[in-house]
């Protein structure tokens, strides 16, 4: 299969920033209403959206909120010999249980995360699997203990800016408390929902019905169900190099245990920060960030980390090559063709 182009500089427009900052405001929503808000037809919503997707710098994405199925998520850093590091991290990318892979330290590190519903599968791979493969040389795993970023790829300047508050509101969906009971527990149908809302997060009802083997009405209410208890939670992902984010890099903290909050709380504010929680380990937070060059980064992480009050120390590994993010495969910078519905 032939590598995707990557876009021309200038391949998004004002309308596309327009549409990516409608559909992380109301991820489900269909075309007719979102040009209605934003003053274009709904063919060119449509048609302005899938250019986008086609072109791997933007998908819709159902993630699975561990917490609420008492799932745990780990932080897992191996140590390779730079000639088996790029078949680690595509044999981790391919794993269903890891959300995200990438290549750091010049290519001698992976790292990933992985959920875990039960400690036999995690021990699976971190105690049988990888130690046995002769290029690990070490392996770390944390566990995460708090997450403080509730959404991925929000808060891009250019992205942010798109909308006028008013817009912003006259997309935000209306709350129905109601229906979360609903989904207070999974039901025997809810795993084929998730996959198909993991694979494309603005599947139609008849689609999802297909894939779960139920009627399109039964899927709707489930979707709604699902969303309003918050068992998964719909993200606009992004290609971060197509808007100017070509320096990712993975931030392991070491942090006074009192300022952990209060560090979190700030690292969720900051849009280079698309990931931010604590950790369990020696390094008790990590966060993933995205700046426009290492110069960016260098300042990102001395002037503005490094002077949070119990911040004690920073190691930053910078990421070579990222091969997954939030359950979505990548190439060359760019989201890799989703899957079909199954």
């Amino acid at each position: 299969m032939a590598a995707p182009t990557f876009p021309d500089p200038g391949f998004l427009d004002h309308d596309d920033l327009r549409i990516i900052r409608a559909l992380q405001v109301a991820p489900r929503e269909g075309f007719a209403a979102l040009g209605a808000v934003l003053g274009v037809s709904e063919v060119t919503v449509a048609r302005r959206y899938r250019r986008l997707r086609e072109a791997g710098v933007l998908r819709v994405v159902g993630v699975v909120e561990t917490t609420a199925l008492g799932e745990s998520e780990w932080l897992i850093r191996v140590q390779c010999r730079p000639d088996g590091t790029p078949a680690i991290a595509e044999a981790l990318a391919a794993r269903e249980d890891v959300s995200w892979v990438s290549i750091n330290a010049a290519g001698s590190e992976v790292t990933c995360s992985l959920r875990s519903r039960s400690q036999q599968e995690r021990e699976h791979l971190l105690v049988e699997m990888l130690p046995r493969v002769s290029t690990v040389l070490n392996l770390q795993a944390s566990v995460v203990m708090h997450t403080f970023t509730t959404e991925c790829s929000h808060e891009w300047p250019a992205v942010q800016r798109a909308l006028t508050p008013a817009e912003v509101a006259a997309l935000r969906p209306a709350t129905e408390p109601a229906s979360a009971a609903a989904a207070a527990r999974l039901q025997k149908d809810d795993d084929s929902i998730l996959q198909a809302l993991a694979v494309d997060g603005r599947a139609s009802h008849t689609d999802i019905g297909k894939a779960a083997g139920i009627t399109p009405a039964r899927a709707a209410r489930r979707v709604r169900a699902l969303l309003d208890c918050g068992l998964v939670h719909l993200y606009v992902e992004l290609s971060r190099a197509t808007l100017g984010y070509t320096t990712r890099a993975d931030l392991w903290l070491q942090v006074e245990p009192a300022a952990v909050r209060t560090v979190g709380a700030a690292l969720a504010t900051m849009p280079e920060v698309a990931f931010a929680a604590a950790t369990s380990g020696v390094h008790n937070m990590h966060a993933a960030v995205n700046c426009a060059s290492l110069d960016d980064l260098f300042g990102f992480v001395t002037d503005r980390i490094g002077t949070l009050k119990g911040v004690q120390a920073i190691e930053t590994s910078p990421v070579l090559r990222q091969l997954k993010q939030f359950n979505t495969l990548m190439t060359r910078d760019l989201l890799a063709k989703p899957r079909a519905l199954r």
